[in-house]
């Protein structure tokens, strides 16, 4: 069995070295997350892909990472954190060496879903590891660090992905992962404490595998997700448009069944949910992570095939956004812990909203300086409002023993609001074929798909506003029930 972490301090070099691990290597999984979506153009012409298969070179990666990034989040608590985030970096990046030498677009969607996979290892690893070894006194500063940093590489992804395609090829956007694979392994081997979580230890509970919750979460969101891209091929009403969905639907109900049956055995604990604000806080994340989504999805295409932009201009155009959550976060993080998350998460998304609002009046031969920064610049001092609030408040809201499962939902919910969003919002807008190519089929999709952003935007305000409270203090001494959710305080986080 292993012996409980140390209580590491972000003053002292095993706190900072296990920092720089956590933070690089979530990084390579956050940047992957965006740094495709400025390449789109130029795999899609050097592919022959429609705008199908560039929506699965999305998806397969963030379906692989909503569906079982719960499972890593469970493994890690069960057999040991660090064991299955060294797992995940390895498995990360082969899978990018498989995209970065893909000939077809079939090819690089497999690989992207193999990537993602990965990703689900190593992702919840990252922040559980944080949560399981850093004294309480540091514990929000180290979540904030982490917050802030890793939520960086999300919006610098655009930048290194548009300087790598120019300079080089859009392959080199998946090779670059092999270096930062080694420095996150070496400082993982030297720094990282393991943990795990002693409690299912002791109870032998450490064994068991809830494969079945995590295969009909992935058919859930697998069904739903191939019914709204293929839609615009077949039609809304076709057959397998609406058997597919049919299957995702049932496959949702049946998690929910599955998942309450195990109890605490099962890879997502239903009495999680039995506080309000952990509930709240993940439907919040689905919402405002579609935005981003949607926003990331379409702008760098928008940006180079509309626009007339380069690869590299338009990942300079995010650069604002980058610099807002590397000063922003860490303090949004402060704030929220001395007046509670509601008013970040409340303010933070109407700010965006306008930030988006501002950007469909962006077309051919716009001003960065007039026409882009504006809305970018809004768009990103919103999302910084939220990123580490929000991390914070969903951990504050759960018992320290389910930090690993905790993570593991927040980042399921996260890519699920990305995954949701790429799927659905081509068909809300009009944009199937290679419309993509074409500039005013482009422009009006771009306009209508930033107006939902927008729209959801608006709506994870309200929620936050009406919904979202301080999670409470726990008593000094208390134990968490082994089955319900505790909450820790957030002056701690």
């Amino acid at each position: 069995m292993t012996a409980p972490a140390p209580a590491l301090r972000t003053s002292n070099a095993a706190g900072r070295g296990t920092l720089f691990a956590t933070i690089l290597a979530s990084g390579m999984v956050f940047l992957d997350s965006t740094v495709v979506n400025v390449a789109l153009p130029h795999l899609g012409s050097a592919l022959h892909a429609t705008v199908a298969d560039l929506q699965w070179t999305v998806n397969g990666y963030l379906l692989m990472l909503a569906s079982f990034v719960l499972l890593g989040g469970a493994l890690g608590d069960r057999f040991g954190r660090r064991r299955l985030f060294l797992l995940g970096v390895a498995w990360f990046a082969a899978a990018s060496v498989l995209c970065g030498l893909a000939q077809g677009t079939g090819w690089l969607i497999v690989a992207r879903v193999l990537q993602g996979a990965g990703g689900a290892l190593l992702t919840p690893g990252s922040l559980s590891v944080l949560q399981a070894s850093f004294h309480a006194d540091d514990r929000g500063r180290a979540i904030g660090i982490w917050s802030g940093l890793s939520g960086v590489s999300t919006t610098l992804g655009p930048l290194l992905g548009g300087w790598l395609i120019d300079a080089l090829s859009w392959r080199w956007i998946f090779f670059i992962n092999l270096p930062l694979a080694v420095g996150v392994v070496l400082a993982a081997l030297r720094w990282v404490p393991e943990s795990r979580d002693e409690t299912v230890s002791r109870t032998g509970g450490g064994r068991r595998f809830d494969m079945t919750g995590a295969l009909l979460g992935a058919l859930a969101l697998g069904g739903v997700t191939y019914a709204l891209i293929d839609a615009p091929a077949r039609g809304a009403g076709s057959p397998a448009v609406l058997a597919t969905a049919l299957v995702g639907v049932v496959a949702a109900v049946l998690f929910v069944l599955a998942e309450r049956r195990r109890g605490d055995s099962a890879m997502l604990p239903t009495g999680l949910f039995s506080s309000r604000l952990f509930s709240v806080l993940n439907v919040f994340t689905v919402v405002v992570y579609a935005a981003l989504g949607g926003f990331t999805f379409f702008l760098a295409v928008y940006l180079q095939n509309v626009v007339g932009w380069s690869a590299l201009l338009t990942g300079l155009a995010t650069v604002p956004m980058t610099l807002l959550l590397l000063v922003g976060s860490p303090r949004a993080g402060a704030l929220s812990a001395r007046i509670g998350p509601r008013l970040p998460l409340t303010v933070g998304p109407l700010v965006a909203a306008v930030g988006l609002l501002l950007l469909r009046r962006v077309g051919p031969g716009a001003s960065y300086w007039t026409d882009v920064l504006p809305g970018v610049g809004l768009f990103g001092a919103g999302l910084t409002l939220v990123v580490a609030p929000l991390t914070a408040s969903v951990l504050a809201s759960v018992a320290d023993r389910f930090a690993g499962v905790a993570s593991g939902l927040s980042n399921a919910a996260s890519r699920a609001g990305n995954l949701l969003a790429v799927a659905a919002l081509p068909l809300l807008v009009g944009l199937s074929g290679t419309g993509y190519e074409q500039k005013p089929a482009l422009t009006g999709a771009f306009r209508a798909a930033m107006f939902w952003c927008a729209g959801l935007l608006l709506v994870g305000a309200a929620m936050a506003g009406l919904l979202i409270h301080r999670p409470p203090r726990k008593a000094p001494g208390a134990q968490p029930c082994p089955s319900l959710p505790a909450s820790t305080p957030p002056d701690k986080r």
